[in-house]
């Protein structure tokens, strides 16, 4: 793919960062594994991406964290705990079991938002 599709991949991805307060990768992840890298690859791309657009966005909804922060720190310590083990556990599954699981979070993740 050319350098064309990768930055509409990057404007998408900053543009559902910056509306949703992350959720980059949901856009991320399929549109890199379009381009030709395996689903682990697509991950850990994504994931990488999503860092920095997630630092952006949390700079225009920083009024908002700043009224819970002490509720915040306990979601980023444990955040980082289950960052951890996910890690661990993408690197020992196949992938495609991977693409399964991230296939069934979309689906709940739609069906939960389409029926709220």
């Amino acid at each position: 793919m050319g350098i064309f599709y990768y930055c509409l991949i990057g404007i998408l991805t900053g543009l559902a960062n910056g509306l949703f307060g992350s959720g980059g990768g949901i856009v991320a992840v399929p549109m890199l594994k379009k381009s030709g890298l395996d689903i682990k690859e697509a991950h850990a791309t994504s994931l990488a991406l999503t860092l920095p657009l997630s630092i952006v966005s949390c700079i225009f909804y920083q009024d908002v964290v700043r009224d819970i922060f002490s509720d915040t720190l306990v979601l980023i310590l444990f955040g980082l705990g289950g960052a951890w083990v996910g890690g661990i556990l993408m690197k020992k599954l196949k992938p495609e079991y991977l693409k399964k699981a991230f296939g069934l979070l979309l689906v709940i993740s739609g069906v939960r938002l389409f029926f709220k």
